[in-house]
């Protein structure tokens, strides 16, 4: 109990220091966003005046008269009440509005992808760790190699080749523009054909990474005392392999997982692009450009609750896997 308090203490110490960030890193940045829909407003001929401008601050919840410090109260009672401001790339729209919007399509897409990378990685690591210099282990090369291209080059060459030439997958999109959005076959037999291309984009990308990661700390175990005293005692390949060597050197990859995990809500910004994929990479990458800082304050809010989050639950999970960590807090 006394860990779960010290973890929980931690994170909301976080989560405070998160939010102040959040809230003082646009006001800090230059340009206003007030000027940039006034801007707009100027190029369709409308008269800016300072009851325009009154009003335009008051309604993207600015205060021109207040005091940074009552500016900063307000900001956190908005956020109590879900209020995160209007968007000034989507405008009228809100900011909670539209990210909720392409959240769910960077969860799905990414979020299955790195999960299906990590654990493939990770067993390929333990099995190849298991026996390292045999012909398995000649073959880490190629996905180290994998690892090491751009995402934007690997992601042209599989839409080039998979969906252009051999005409396997869609190119672009998230679904078929003439569905019906929705609960209903369809719809995400379609979501499903569209997200294959981008989610094997990431599988690939980042799969060497956990391999390489589990391959070594699998070699480096293997050395330890205490595996080398359970295969005295005379207990099965298997048994040693799953129970001593992969349990302990699965560690650092479960912490690696957390933060993997924590960077899903931000989404992946190039591979989401090249696929024109409704997701939050694409909503991020347009809020820098149009200096949409509500947007992008948004976005980073729930990034950084999403890794506080995906940081915590392991923290959490981590304790049980390995009790030492208890012991030391």
């Amino acid at each position: 109990m006394r860990y779960i308090l010290r973890k929980l203490g931690f994170y909301v110490v976080a989560l405070w220091a998160a939010l102040t960030l959040n809230f003082a890193i646009p006001r800090l940045m230059p340009g206003n966003p007030v000027d940039i829909m006034l801007a707009k407003l100027q190029q369709r001929g409308g008269v800016v005046t300072p009851a325009t401008r009154k009003a335009y601050t008051l309604l993207l919840g600015g205060d021109s008269t207040g005091s940074l410090w009552s500016q900063y109260v307000s900001y956190l009672k908005n956020l109590a009440h879900g209020d995160l401001g209007v968007s000034v790339s989507y405008y009228p729209a809100k900011v909670s509005d539209v990210i909720m919007q392409s959240l769910p399509w960077t969860l799905v897409l990414v979020g299955v992808a790195t999960v299906i990378a990590a654990l493939l990685g990770v067993l390929l690591g333990a099995v190849v760790g298991w026996k390292p210099g045999t012909w398995l282990d000649s073959l880490v090369p190629a996905t180290t190699l994998m690892a090491a291209v751009p995402y934007f080059w690997l992601a042209l060459i599989l839409a080039y080749v998979l969906a252009r030439v051999l005409g396997w997958f869609p190119l672009q999109g998230g679904y078929d523009v003439v569905l019906d959005a929705g609960w209903n076959g369809p719809f995400i037999a379609s979501a499903i054909q569209h997200g294959v291309l981008p989610a094997l984009t990431i599988v690939l990308a980042s799969i060497g990474g956990w391999l390489m990661g589990m391959r070594n700390m699998m070699v480096s175990t293997l050395s330890e005392d205490y595996v080398l005293t359970a295969d005295a005692k005379g207990l099965s390949p298997m048994k040693i392999l799953r129970s001593y060597a992969a349990r302990n050197a699965v560690l650092p990859s479960v912490a690696g997982f957390a933060i993997s995990l924590g960077f899903v809500v931000s989404g992946s910004v190039i591979t989401e692009q090249v696929f024109s994929y409704p997701g939050i990479g694409g909503r991020l990458l347009g809020a820098v450009t149009n200096n949409d800082y509500a947007l992008m304050q948004g976005l980073f809010l729930f990034i950084t609750l999403g890794v506080l989050g995906a940081n915590l639950v392991v923290d959490l999970l981590y304790g049980l896997i390995d009790p030492r960590t208890r012991a030391r807090s």
